[in-house]
């Protein structure tokens, strides 16, 4: 199976789709609510693809049984400074069902949170021409 950083890191969407399960929830570091879906998820994906500049993952944890994944990464957006970890959570078929964001610092995911902002009408239209 193709890792996700390794999809990532070509910068193939497609393949990070092809590694999410149907019943994804995507965790954002900047929303209140959970995105629930495959569809949504990849769309939200392939957003912040166009936001972060310069990003890079400068660390993996991975848990013992190799379910539980932790990615630390760094990027810029709009000129800031951001550091996260993608906590990702494999389910028995080897497909992503838990995908969390964390980032910091503040300035970084404000940041964040006003790019992905731009990005969301492209990205509802994306996850809902998905789902027909």
């Amino acid at each position: 199976m193709k890792s996700f950083r390794s999809a990532v890191e070509a910068r193939d969407t497609d393949a990070m789709e092809a590694l999410l399960a149907d019943n994804v929830v995507f965790t954002s570091p900047v929303a209140f609510m959970p995105y629930p879906g495959k569809a949504i998820t990849a769309s939200i994906l392939r957003g912040v693809m166009r936001v972060f500049e310069d990003f890079r993952y400068v660390r993996e944890i991975e848990s013992a049984d190799g379910r539980d994944h932790a990615l630390v990464f760094e990027a810029t957006v709009d000129g800031k400074l951001v550091n996260g970890c993608d906590f990702l959570h494999f389910d028995d078929d080897g497909l992503i069902d838990e995908f969390t964001v964390m980032v910091r610092p503040l300035s970084g995911a404000n940041a964040l949170a006003a790019a992905m902002g731009e990005q969301f009408p492209r990205i509802r239209e994306e996850a809902m021409n998905e789902l027909k």
